[in-house]
């Protein structure tokens, strides 16, 4: 237990852009967050905390009732994902050595990749962890438990990655066979693409 990874699942934003929830937005006959979920819990990812938000009364009807996962409100969400992410920091277990940052518009990350990463980051000796395809940056990325603390001070107006930017040299790039690393969608054109090419 000392070497569980936890994965921080962000589902609370307000997807303005997309019009309707987008942990809502169907794939086949189930929504993106089912579909994620059905992916993490057939991972390496020893809990998965869910973080809502935004339309979190239409949301939590459809989070599995599984030993693995825990539900966290970020009543900040209208802040971003820094604010969300913090509010799932707080929940993770204590036996955790590392965070998987998974937000719910990434839906096509394999679980083959996501145990690589965790199994790289395992056997790694630095504190942060990237995803690369053909070199470009994805996610999920994982982040060792010892930056808790300096993710919990980040100001809500920064993104994530600048504690990423305060350690250039304790961040590893692990390339991966997997192009949904990158296949992120804010908008219904974007996400009919996205199932086209990974359907």
């Amino acid at each position: 237990m000392s070497f569980m990874i936890s994965t921080i699942l962000l589902s609370a934003g307000l997807s303005s852009r997309f019009g309707s929830p987008k942990p809502l937005a169907r794939i086949h006959d189930v929504t993106v967050l089912e579909f994620l979920q059905q992916t993490l819990l057939k991972s390496q990812t020893a809990e998965i905390i869910i973080v809502l938000g935004a339309h979190a009364s239409d949301i939590k009807p459809i989070i599995l009732k599984h030993k693995k996962i825990k539900v966290v409100h970020n009543k900040d969400y209208i802040l971003g994902q820094t604010s969300s992410f913090k509010a799932g920091l707080k929940e993770a277990s204590n036996a955790s050595r590392g965070m998987l940052l998974l937000p719910v518009d990434y839906p096509f990350v394999q679980t083959s990749t996501i145990d690589l990463l965790i199994e790289n980051f395992l056997k790694s000796k630095k504190l942060i962890m990237v995803p690369t395809f053909e070199d470009k940056k994805g996610h999920p990325p994982i982040f060792d438990i010892q930056l808790k603390k300096e993710f919990l001070e980040l100001s809500d107006s920064l993104g994530l990655n600048e504690v990423s930017r305060r350690h250039p040299d304790s961040v590893s790039y692990k390339p991966v066979k997997d192009p949904a690393i990158l296949a992120t969608f804010n908008t219904v054109e974007e996400f009919q693409k996205l199932k086209s090419e990974f359907i």
